[in-house]
């Protein structure tokens, strides 16, 4: 019986974590699959591990191991690693438990709560960060911070120049800034725009379409 309530109490938790915190906000329905089947594949192996002399070392192992997988053939952001990160958490925490004691619920209400908070849309919700392909060659860094703040529509904190090209006149930046209150610009090509909006390619898988 205790094992169905620890079953149970992950169900909850990683659905909760799945489909009323990360799917509403990202939409990616591609990832919605992964971090169920994350979840569930390591609650049961750790079940199995824990019924063992060896279960928590093991455990601890299949949860560093899991930690660092990287998915090769899509890039996936920091906060998507943050909730498979928590949904494997979720997993031993409820696979390696004897019991559905308070400590247990209480970790895992935190697991869910932190990621709530953490990824919330009100938490520095004009805060940007975008990589743009400009298609001007800046070595004057205020002169290239100048052109961004009237690119972007608002006020630079941090920019990082990837790369100046001068035979084809390019600079490769990546750039934090801070939109302004009521501010619709972005990284569109001379025009403004909604800030969320990525960088346009025209066609180029490299992500040129920025124009300055």
């Amino acid at each position: 019986m205790d094992r169905l309530l620890l079953v149970g109490a992950d169900l909850v938790a990683i659905s909760l974590l799945t489909f009323a915190v990360y799917f509403p906000r990202h939409h990616r329905r591609d990832l919605v699959a992964a971090f169920l089947g994350v979840n569930v594949g390591v609650l049961a192996v750790a079940m199995v591990l824990g019924s063992t002399s060896v279960g928590i070392g093991m455990g601890m192992g299949l949860f560093g191991v899991l930690s660092i997988i990287r998915l090769r053939s899509y890039e996936i952001a920091h906060h998507e690693i943050a909730y498979y990160f928590s949904a494997l958490a979720l997993g031993l925490l409820t696979g390696l438990s004897e019991s559905l004691d308070l400590l247990h619920t209480g970790l895992m209400v935190l697991v869910v709560a932190t990621l709530y908070a953490g990824d919330h849309p009100r938490l520095f919700p004009r805060h940007r960060q975008r990589e743009l392909r400009l298609d001007s060659a800046y070595t004057d860094e205020e002169a290239l911070r100048s052109h961004l703040e009237v690119l972007l529509g608002g006020r630079v904190l941090n920019l990082s120049v990837k790369g100046i090209d001068l035979v084809n006149d390019t600079t490769l930046v990546e750039v934090r800034y801070v939109v302004a209150n009521g501010s619709r610009a972005a990284a569109k090509p001379r025009q403004s725009g909604d800030p969320h909006a990525e960088p346009r390619t025209d066609g180029d898988p490299r992500g040129r379409g920025v124009r300055a």
